[in-house]
């Protein structure tokens, strides 16, 4: 076996409005079944996270707050990556009239059109600060904290490597993971930036396209995908 790991995002990856559907979830305990271990990479912080996904036991590890923090649903034991984010700056922030605010261990989110906003407080400040967009949401984070670092982290205390892991998302904040994996995949529905970049573009959107990796995943480790594909050839692998 070459990818033991199959590391993938929640939302508009995994999830579609915030939720798992049931053939979904049963792809991913099919993979269990073949020893493989799963890591849910998510921007999303860790209580909403419980809530909207019932079923984290599926996983061996989840990377929450875009990097900043792990956590083992087995033993329900959670760590920090970062630093939680400075009471000054989520202060000026609501000062400055943006108060759809998140504020998690290390992660602040707002939403656009929020981003220029940010940028100026980040600045204003002189924190040591880096903005994140997801789609429609502006996430921040200390510099240097991302999908990636969060992964490597998790992998590292799995015993594993990058080399074995094969890594699926939809949007910007995913560009960081997927880079770094052996493999990367985009479901139909991601952004055009992240299928440009990636080996291999599902025909399924969302937890669809999760459900066709896994079934190439047991059925040949991949090994159809051994060399990396060009944009050309993800699109007609989509039958486009």
């Amino acid at each position: 076996m070459r990818f033991h790991v199959l590391a993938t995002d929640y939302d508009g990856t995994l999830a579609y409005d915030g939720r798992v559907d049931e053939p979904t979830l049963a792809a991913l305990e099919r993979l269990r079944a073949t020893g493989r271990k799963l890591i849910l990479v998510t921007g999303r912080e860790l209580p909403e996270l419980i809530v909207c996904m019932p079923q984290l036991e599926l996983f061996d590890l989840v990377v929450a707050e875009n990097g900043a923090l792990l956590y083992r649903p087995a033993d329900k034991e959670t760590w920090t990556l970062a630093k939680p984010p400075p009471r000054s700056f989520v202060a000026e922030l609501l000062r400055r009239g943006i108060h759809q605010v998140s504020v998690g261990q290390a992660i602040v989110a707002t939403w656009l059109p929020h981003e220029t906003t940010v940028r100026e407080v980040i600045r204003d400040l002189g924190v040591d600060l880096q903005v994140i967009l997801n789609k429609d949401a502006v996430m921040v984070l200390p510099v240097g904290v991302n999908k990636a670092t969060g992964l490597i982290a998790a992998l590292a205390d799995l015993g594993l490597s990058l080399h074995e892991t094969v890594a699926i998302g939809d949007a910007e904040n995913d560009q960081s993971f997927l880079a770094i994996c052996a493999c990367s995949v985009g479901v139909a529905n991601a952004l055009d930036s992240v299928k440009e970049r990636v080996h291999w573009v599902t025909m399924g959107d969302r937890g669809a396209g999760v459900v066709q990796l896994i079934e190439r995943l047991i059925a040949d480790d991949l090994a159809s995908l051994e060399r990396p594909l060009s944009v050309t050839d993800a699109v007609r692998q989509r039958g486009e």
